[in-house]
């Protein structure tokens, strides 16, 4: 059967195979700024489009309930009214990578037609369809109310401050610690991200339930050659699975197992003796992606097949096969030696040993998902925040942590918020550097309160959805203020240490409880 339909103002035809909108939009149309970050979970909210000017999830949308109907991507959006969205986005830091801020704009657009766009309730109930791993929301809801009034052809030049984007660029690379372009177009989804530039006639693969890969003419196809079954969620809260070392201990910390949660899954794509799509492009994914091996089963393929292969893991098997943060359990005394018990993991041990030398380190064998020392921190922040709990635990004083790499950070909260300073160099640009911090912030409340895998007793995996991890919603987001101290020195990761400081201080204001996640809100201040 023959569907017809409206994308971007042009009637198109499609043959009703039981796809989704989704796959129709980038496999077919090419329309590469709707992506695909959990299909078909409907949970990130990154392939959002509107439907008869409505925001829509395009990944649990059968493409039979669009016919005769009008569908509009960002790419049909009027240029000013895109170009605006990406002045606003960059020069508040509200996009990073910029995988999830083309749905984000959609969503946003679907409120500008009914102008609720700068009513800031409205803004974070339409963010609740979203996630967003790396901006903490405040930069969203800020480029939201940025956005101006009236447009014209002087909109996009007029919109930016005096900003130098080529150091902005600079110290993103230096925060996420992978090549980062900072730049309007980048928030609207032109990252250059792996599976948007594959070649349209390349086979294509998804992984195989166990190991290898199912190839075929479309995601679809390969989906169902593989016999792709929807991940669910599991009902069981995550649990650490460490025991705390024997002994008289003054300060304890058992954690979980903890995904870095990054919106966009592994992705490669080759030709026949060429050079694998970089899997990382515009995206550090936390150290998540260091050891992805896509690219080079990208170019094995692609050699063996005798054309061009294009690669990329699906969210349940990201979930089951990529490396988390190894969980630990720590005992210490009250001159802050002790013990750490860690899943065994390589470099995790020098990792703490750069913060606490004299700590004995404990790696245990344990069945479960595969464990990495290159997520952000591992090890060393775990150690540097019971460290920082421990000597300040019964005071008010603000927890203070310097980084490995020598970037300091001072956060205290109280009723109104998280107040952050941090000194790490070079500032470059403040406005990428504030909105990494608040990123950080972000990902320390959930880490500490709200994140963390369910894994049973045979290692694996049961968590395998984005919305199980536990990342937290705009919500229930706390408010955060950032002061960046003015330094000359060589410029350094500083969300890296607001991550540390943050998780001790948002740990300590919960009276320190001894394991993690530990399931309290802190709902007493958020916006």
């Amino acid at each position: 059967m023959t569907l017809q339909f409206e994308v971007n103002g042009d009637q198109v035809q499609v043959e009703d195979d039981g796809l989704t909108l989704l796959e129709v939009l980038r496999d077919q149309l090419g329309l590469t700024s709707v992506k695909d970050g959990c299909s078909p979970q409907g949970q990130c909210g990154c392939c959002t489009v509107l439907v008869d000017g409505e925001p829509r999830v395009s990944c649990v949308t059968p493409v039979r309930r669009v016919s005769e109907r009008n569908v509009q991507t960002l790419e049909g959006l009027d240029p000013p009214v895109a170009a605006a969205w990406g002045e606003v986005l960059c020069a508040t830091g509200a996009s990073q990578c910029g995988f999830c801020t083309p749905g984000i704009v959609m969503r946003f657009e679907g409120l500008r037609s009914r102008g609720d766009v700068t009513d800031r309730v409205a803004v974070n109930r339409a963010l609740a369809a979203h996630l967003c791993r790396c901006t903490g929301w405040h930069t969203l809801v800020e480029a939201a109310a940025a956005f101006p009034d009236e447009l014209n052809g002087a909109t996009a030049s007029a919109a930016r401050p005096s900003r130098d984007l080529d150091a902005a660029s600079r110290r993103a690379t230096i925060e996420g610690g992978r090549p980062q372009r900072v730049a309007p177009d980048v928030a609207l989804g032109h990252g250059g991200f792996a599976d948007d530039t594959a070649p349209s006639a390349a086979l294509v693969g998804v992984p195989n339930p166990d190991a290898g890969w199912t190839l075929g003419r479309s995601m679809s196809e390969a989906r169902e050659r593989a016999g792709k079954v929807q991940g669910r969620r599991s009902t069981v809260d995550p649990r650490p699975p460490l025991e705390v070392p024997p002994g008289e201990w003054a300060l304890t910390l058992r954690t979980s197992w903890v995904d870095p949660g990054y919106l966009e899954t592994d992705a490669s794509w080759c030709v026949p003796a060429g050079v694998p799509a970089d899997p990382l492009a515009n995206a550090g994914a936390f150290g998540g992606k260091e050891s992805s091996i896509v690219g080079r089963e990208a170019a094995e393929l692609a050699a063996a097949e005798g054309t061009a292969v294009r690669l990329r893991w699906s969210r349940e098997h990201a979930l089951r096969k990529g490396p988390k943060r190894p969980p630990v359990a720590i005992g210490l005394r009250a001159d802050g030696s002790g013990v750490m018990r860690v899943v065994s993991t390589p470099g995790i041990a020098s990792a703490v040993a750069t913060v606490a030398p004299d700590v004995v380190v404990e790696e245990v064998d344990l069945a479960g998902p595969p464990t990495s020392s290159a997520l952000r921190g591992a090890g060393w922040v775990e150690m540097a925040v019971a460290r920082a709990v421990l000597a300040h635990r019964v005071d008010e004083a603000p927890i203070e942590i310097t980084s490995p790499a020598g970037a300091w950070a001072s956060v205290r909260l109280d009723e109104s918020g998280a107040y952050v300073r941090v000194r790490c160099g070079e500032v470059l640009d403040a406005v990428v550097l504030r909105s990494y911090c608040i990123g950080a912030v972000h990902m320390a409340l959930g880490w500490v309160t709200s994140e963390g895998l369910t894994v049973d007793e045979r290692g694996e995996v049961l968590s395998l959805t984005l919305r199980s991890l536990g990342i937290v919603r705009p919500g229930s987001m706390i408010p955060v203020h950032v002061d960046i101290e003015e330094d000359d020195g060589v410029p350094v990761s500083g969300s890296d240490a607001v991550f540390a400081a943050s998780a001790a201080a948002i740990w300590r204001y919960q009276g320190a409880p001894p394991s993690w996640p530990t399931g309290r809100a802190m709902s007493t201040m958020t916006t």
